[in-house]
């Protein structure tokens, strides 16, 4: 089982450490890197994983709900958390619910359980993503259209996909196999971004981080727990969604507070403290899910 753990975390930190020492060293265009892996290469990839008739999505509905009850419900759930302690709630809240399914997420749940888990981190991608710029961005300007939230290059690939999965349109090899390379690109280079990233960690909210380091997964996991208990859900689906409940903060919640101007340093500070935590949770919760036999 520790074998099974260094695996699935040594290639997810190694590539990340990669970006953190190429950063240390060169000033990347991580913002322009960012931008053309969101518009080009992630939208590929979902479209080539959805519009795959491989890839039953019908069967993926009750995992869509378990993880929009742990996205929304964990901000419910941590709601008496923040008045209590007198946090910003919009400052709080967000990072708290929008966990990093991208950048960490999918690399680390391919790793963990294979090609055959790609599915299912998509769908968990996507049902966070289409979460964080509708809610999300909501709850810090709530005069924003919604319509301009969702004109997103994901947003269009994703209807694109089911529609062809749906409709059962079966795409030529080679096109699915282009979009499959192309789409490959943005699974490492999420890693190397994020690498980047950790390097601007700034300790002057670093009890504001701590906290979120251990509310983020706790709630998560919490809220995980009754949706397995109660859905029929497969058991690698049941693996996918621990793992997902116990993610941190998305990397994309510094760069919306940033737009917004909502206290950027504390959320700084929450997202990658709590992305250095996951250094101790992570291998915890895989641990479990491998120990359990759920895949």
């Amino acid at each position: 089982m520790i074998g099974q753990i260094l695996a699935t975390m040594l290639p997810v930190f190694l590539i990340a450490g990669c970006g953190a020492l190429y950063g240390r060293y060169r000033t990347p265009d991580i913002q322009g890197l960012n931008v053309l892996n969101m518009e080009l290469f992630v939208p590929m990839l979902v479209f080539a994983v959805l519009a795959d008739q491989q890839a039953p999505l019908q069967d993926y509905g009750w995992l869509a709900l378990a993880a929009t009850v742990v996205v929304l419900g964990s901000g419910i759930l941590l709601y008496p958390v923040a008045q209590v302690l007198n946090l910003n709630l919009k400052t709080f809240l967000p990072p708290m619910m929008f966990n990093n399914s991208g950048n960490m997420g999918i690399p680390l749940l391919v790793l963990a359980f294979g090609e055959a888990a790609l599915p299912a981190a998509i769908v968990l991608f996507i049902v966070e993503m289409l979460l964080h710029f509708s809610v999300g961005l909501y709850m810090l300007d709530p005069h924003t259209s919604i319509i301009r939230r969702l004109r997103l290059p994901i947003v269009f690939a994703s209807i694109a996909g089911l529609t062809v999965n749906f409709s059962g349109v079966a795409l030529p090899g080679w096109l699915l196999e282009t979009l499959n390379m192309l789409g490959g690109v943005c699974i490492p280079l999420m890693l190397f971004a994020l690498g980047v990233r950790m390097l601007d960690v700034d300790f002057r909210d670093w009890k504001l981080g701590l906290i979120g380091a251990i509310a983020c997964p706790v709630s998560g996991l919490l809220l995980a727990w009754p949706m397995i208990a109660l859905l029929d859900l497969p058991g690698l689906q049941v693996a996918c969604l621990w793992v997902f409940a116990a993610l941190p903060p998305a990397v994309l919640n510094y760069m919306v507070a940033e737009q917004y101007q909502q206290e950027p340093h504390a959320v700084a500070s929450l997202v990658l403290l709590s992305n250095l935590g996951s250094l101790v949770v992570m291998p915890i919760v895989l641990g479990l899910v491998f120990a359990a036999g759920y895949t």
